[in-house]
């Protein structure tokens, strides 16, 4: 039987230092372009990282150990940091995202036990859920995010590979999902 708990945490506790490894002080030639049309630059995706830190996750692992199913999550503003966000750095803002991921973990490690895994809770949109899948989304909202910042930073070079692109399945994407080769 494996430790989900702990594993899960491993993953939320690695992101922060990836993308301050891959973001920080580079230049902004490779983070000024987005993921797809209407997509979001690598600061957007920080930025909304912090948003899921103060007002979605922990909030709802709280509320279900809290209430279970007897109080609804609240809503959860996926853009908050488009405005809250304008005039912060990008440096600045994975400092933010790093302090509050400390917090989040540390607050999660005083809450919840294996134990509470399979307690229950309400999606205002989704129904009943756990909080193992509560934990496992955010998890896996990491690395979709993470993949996310990648796609942008490839873009901002798409036209500088020349035919090579026909190889590059993270440019493919960009243009057409089902064009990425098998």
């Amino acid at each position: 039987m494996t430790d989900f708990l702990a594993e899960t945490t491993d993953v939320l506790r690695r992101t922060p230092k990836v993308l301050r490894d891959l973001l920080a002080g580079i230049d902004d030639a490779w983070t000024a372009t987005p993921d797809v049309e209407g997509g979001w630059q690598p600061r957007d995706v920080v930025g909304h990282l912090i948003s899921a830190e103060l007002d979605n996750y922990m909030d709802r692992a709280q509320r279900i150990i809290d209430h279970g199913t007897d109080l609804p999550f609240e809503g959860f503003n996926r853009f908050a940091h488009v405005d809250r966000d304008a005039e912060t750095t990008l440096d600045q803002l994975l400092e933010r995202f790093e302090q509050l991921r400390g917090e989040s973990l540390a607050r999660l490690a005083g809450l919840v036990s294996e134990t509470d895994l399979d307690r229950r809770g309400i999606h205002p949109v989704l129904g009943e859920v756990t909080l193992r899948q509560l934990l496992a989304t955010w998890a896996v909202h990491d690395l979709d995010h993470t993949a996310q910042v990648f796609a942008a930073m490839a873009g901002s070079h798409d036209a500088d590979v020349g035919p090579w692109k026909v190889n590059l399945g993270i440019l493919l994407r960009r243009d057409d999902p089902a064009a990425v080769p098998g």
